[in-house]
């Protein structure tokens, strides 16, 4: 099974719950340059949603938010894996974590339909480096 896994930075900006934000989020982000690697989005609160945005280029991105007036949380630490899609693919990387006593207590992920996956694990800040170690990043 081949997977690369990458420390990765991400940041959350909340915005309303209508139609369409999403979209001006998106086109605004990528108008200024800014490539995001993966982004997630939740509920938070009656009306607004928070998005977690994953920027290939953290420093571009903080640049971008202040040019476009967006409020960023961040930045907080988050592990990217991507690979070959395979039964059991993810085992080895739970695996190391469970071993080196790291507990994941978030994660996303999602086959591209072709053979390939991405998977974003959260751990807690205090266990993140034992996470590197444990992952041989």
């Amino acid at each position: 099974m081949a997977y690369e896994i990458r420390r990765v930075d991400y940041f959350y900006a909340t915005i309303e719950d209508q139609p369409g934000e999403a979209y001006k989020l998106l086109t605004g982000l990528a108008s200024l340059g800014v490539n995001l690697m993966a982004l997630t989005a939740v509920p938070f609160g009656p009306d607004r949603t928070q998005v977690a945005l994953f920027p290939e280029d953290p420093a571009k991105l903080v640049d971008s938010a202040k040019r476009a007036g967006l409020v960023l949380d961040g930045p907080h630490r988050a592990l990217l894996v991507q690979g070959d899609d395979e039964l059991g693919a993810l085992t080895r990387v739970h695996a190391k974590l469970g071993q080196a006593q790291v507990n994941v207590y978030a994660s996303s992920g999602v086959t591209d339909g072709r053979g390939s996956y991405g998977y974003i694990i959260y751990v807690r800040p205090d266990d993140y480096e034992k996470a590197v170690k444990a992952l041989e990043l």
